[in-house]
């Protein structure tokens, strides 16, 4: 969206891993990101340590998000259980949210307008789960988007109660 609102960021997320994390404390740390124009976006966060809590060791883990809908977050190194981590200076989480801001005129001051903020879907990890070597894969379910054509649309048994818009083509 046009404005970076703070409470937005924490609800629009895709998250392998989110943690007070330190990239500057060493020199071996690093956050690489790369797209490759075919298959999707990839992210690796190497060798991050937690702020304040360095003695622990260093994280390994990274997301790739495919073109076809697919998400995978792999867990390389996780020194500690993550619900170990503590949430008191940033918040710990793992996993996907995805919310929309709008801006509505606030009652009390003529002119000026109210951000509000609608998370529509969340989907929490289980944190005890991620450990050394292990990988999370989440898959696409089916929607009425997929459907190229009306026929296709209404005989569908892989969505709800789909109907086609002439007008629109979907």
């Amino acid at each position: 969206g046009d404005v970076i609102h703070r409470m937005l960021t924490a609800t629009q997320y895709v998250a392998p891993l989110m943690a007070n994390f330190n990239p500057s404390y060493s020199r071996n740390s690093t956050g690489q990101y790369w797209d490759n124009g075919v298959a999707g976006m990839f992210g690796r966060w190497d060798k991050v340590y937690l702020q304040g809590k360095e003695d622990m060791g260093s994280f390994t883990f990274q997301a790739a998000l495919h073109s076809t809908g697919r998400i995978v977050f792999g867990y390389k190194e996780i020194p500690v259980p993550v619900l170990q981590i503590s949430a008191t200076q940033h918040p710990v989480k793992a996993g996907l949210s995805d919310a929309f801001m709008i801006l509505n005129p606030s009652p009390d001051v003529p002119e000026s307008r109210r951000r509000t903020i609608y998370e529509y879907h969340r989907v929490e990890l289980d944190t005890s789960k991620i450990t050394n070597m292990s990988a999370v894969e989440f898959t696409p379910l089916p929607t009425c988007l997929q459907h190229q054509s009306c026929e296709m649309c209404v005989t569908s048994e892989l969505t709800f109660n789909c109907s086609w818009c002439h007008v629109l083509q979907r």
